[in-house]
């Protein structure tokens, strides 16, 4: 037999098993048939390396990244989409669809998967190139993670377009992922909290070896770079026909009442299914509608999500527990007796303060509702008072901190606890994770389980240490090697740099977010000036209530928090802020923006950032002198007062017009 003719022919085979497996769940060998031919085709391809071909399937197992994930740009941006949750949402997103196209469409109804979004580029055929969402704009190239999920061809042998992209979603079946969570207790590893938490953690992880042992697959619905078919349905099954994972329970309706049977059949059925949805995607199905709908600036108007009711269980709390927040609240947190609920088992859930407790006389011992607010986090939502253990009592808050043994504080206005003492082991560590994140000082590879070996280590005490580190004491630690000390001793330098209003938002000053540093950095324009402020000099800075001028002189004030800003100027941190030399836009002079909801493309921080350039100010909140409010998705009551007040309300895209730029 010719070896080349063979070796082909075992490629295509394993291709065509891998398609029937992991894309239509109907295998027609058993698994020991399967590695067989795997072996096979391994022991060929090792003698006669002449036929090696990147796309073999023997080739899906890379090495190490040894730079990490590079950030590349979409090709367009991948926008999210807009939410409704309930029929008469889903008739008023109808409603503008009709006003805008007037009549003879339909639609397209999707699973919502609870996965993470990807893009795909082929090119001749082959998989070439794979990216995150990242920020819409840019993505993290996963390509080396992505060529190792077998149910995505890595070379398409059926009719394709020369090149385009497909986009969709990687998830992991709840069977898969609760075989995953039980190796790894065995192992004494971290427990993942749902299916898409241990999917996204996959993707990133710099040895892809690692990435082939867990049990991803993917669904791609979206096909680009094509003008033509025009219809969605038919560019489904187009890509059913390549050999893409496409899944099979979309459905064309003909009406919204008919999306709306869909949406709710689903609803039913949703545990019926192999992996996680929460929701139903709904779309136009005619492309040529969809360029006359076209887009705002946060999500196209020809397409919306229709999200499921959160899951609710009902269990046994066995207990309440006392967690220490990085500025020292402490948040009660309620020990269940496991139960599983939309996708993990679920042994702790927020409790939220006190009052909250009281309010709902949550008792251990109770039999209690679980709810997942957005399918994420889950929480105490009532008790069931029949079920009631006779020996039940109201909870009663300690007065001492339940790690440091410090009294408790209770500050007027208040409805939390706080424990006051800055060497408390829970805020140290929330502290230095809080200075090192991207928000903050930026360092790379210092997240917290490098935070906790270094305090483990007595290499840290504060944030202030981080910058006299030395490599001899890294490499020292466990699962840390040179690169990586080199690594994180060149991140921590970097970090030197900052902006000012970086390392203001850093020191982790209660009430002081990252709105509020820019805010205290351009006017004090250093950290002494800022350190010397008195609370009425505080106050007269446009922003700044008596709650955060108390917070910022308090913290000044404080001997241990001196001492730690001094280790940082010692170690060349930089304290001021650079003169500002580039000439600024004086398009928004004199007007005042308040923000609110997320924003499609921007940042909050970057939207402020371009609006005090163009000379306009940055509000928290919404009054008679507002001029704009920028609103994204989910605004919540700042729209409302705006609305009431007469504000004018902006979206993203009409933001950039005020001010001049059309780099949409």
């Amino acid at each position: 037999m010719d070896t080349k003719v063979e070796i082909e022919r075992l490629r295509e085979e394993i291709d065509r098993h891998n398609r029937l497996y992991y894309q239509q769940a109907a295998p027609e060998i058993s698994d020991a048939e399967y590695d067989s031919l795997y072996r096979r085709l391994v022991d060929l391809e090792s003698a006669h390396p002449e036929y090696y071909d990147a796309n073999s399937p023997t080739q899906r197992v890379g090495g190490v990244l040894e730079e990490g994930f590079k950030s590349v740009p979409h090709s367009e941006p991948m926008l999210s989409l807009s939410n409704v949750y309930s029929l008469e949402e889903l008739q008023d997103f109808d409603r503008r669809v009709r006003e805008i196209i007037g009549g003879g469409y339909r639609y397209v109804c999707e699973l919502k998967i609870d996965g993470v979004g990807t893009a795909l580029r082929y090119d001749k055929g082959a998989l070439i190139l794979a990216l995150t969402r990242g920020d819409g704009q840019m993505g993290d190239d996963i390509t080396v993670n992505l060529r190792t999920i077998r149910g995505i061809p890595l070379k398409l042998r059926n009719n394709f377009p020369p090149a385009f992209e497909v986009r969709g979603e990687v998830y992991m079946n709840t069977a898969d992922f609760r075989r995953l969570n039980e190796r790894r207790e065995i192992a004494g590893e971290k427990l993942f909290a749902n299916p898409r938490n241990s999917t996204a953690g996959s993707l990133k992880l710099l040895d892809s070896r690692e990435a082939a042992r867990r049990p991803l697959r993917t669904f791609l619905y979206d096909l680009r770079g094509i003008d033509a078919p025009y219809f969605h349905s038919d560019r489904l099954r187009w890509l059913n026909e390549m050999g893409l994972p496409v899944n099979k329970e979309w459905r064309i309706c003909n009406s919204i009442d008919e999306v709306w049977c869909y949406c709710e059949e689903w609803c039913g059925k949703r545990e019926t299914l192999p992996y996680e949805i929460d929701g139903v995607v709904v779309k136009i199905d005619d492309y040529r509608q969809r360029s006359e709908l076209g887009f705002t600036a946060k999500s196209p108007r020809w397409a919306t999500a229709y999200k499921f009711p959160a899951q609710k269980a009902m269990t046994v709390l066995r207990g309440i527990t006392l967690q220490v927040g990085r500025v020292g609240y402490i948040t009660p947190v309620a020990e269940l007796q496991p139960v599983y609920l939309a996708g993990s088992t679920i042994k702790r859930a927020t409790l939220h303060n006190e009052e909250e407790i009281a309010r709902k006389d949550i008792r251990v011992g109770d039999t209690v509702v679980i709810e997942k607010g957005g399918d994420v986090i889950p929480k105490v939502t009532a008790v069931d008072l029949s079920l009631r253990p006779a020996e039940a009592q109201p909870f009663t808050m300690p007065e001492k901190c339940p790690e440091c043994g410090s009294g408790l504080v209770r500050e007027e206005g208040e409805v939390m606890r706080r424990c006051p003492n800055v060497a408390c082991p829970p805020q140290r560590l929330g502290r230095i994770v809080h200075f090192a994140s991207r928000g903050g000082m930026d360092i790379e590879g210092m997240g917290e389980s490098t935070v906790k070996l270094l305090l483990d280590a007595n290499l840290a005490t504060d944030y202030g240490d981080i910058y006299y580190l030395r490599k001899e004491q890294l490499v020292a630690l466990e699962r840390f090697a040179e690169k990586s000390a080199d690594n994180l001793l060149s991140g921590i330098e970097a970090s030197k740099n900052r902006p000012l209003e970086k390392l203001v938002y850093s020191l982790g000053i209660k009430l002081v977010g990252s709105g509020v540093a820019r805010v205290l950095a351009r006017h004090f324009k250093g950290i002494d000036r800022l350190s010397k402020g008195s609370v009425e000099e505080l106050l007269s800075v446009e922003e700044i209530g008596p709650g955060i001028a108390e917070s910022v002189y308090d913290f000044f004030r404080n001997d241990n928090n001196l001492k730690t800003i001094e280790k940082l100027r010692q170690a060349g941190v930089k304290m001021a802020a650079e003169e500002e030399t580039a000439q600024v836009k004086s398009t928004l002079t004199g007007k005042t923006f308040v923000l609110t909801g997320t924003l499609p493309t921007l940042s909050r921080e970057q939207a402020s950032e371009m609006i005090l350039k163009a000379g306009g100010k940055v509000s928290s909140s919404v009054s008679k002198k507002t001029d704009y409010v920028l609103a994204g998705e989910n605004p919540g009551s700042k729209l409302d007062k705006a609305r009431g007040l007469g504000v004018k309300v902006i979206d993203e895209g009409e933001f950039r017009k005020l001010i001049g730029d059309n780099d949409e």
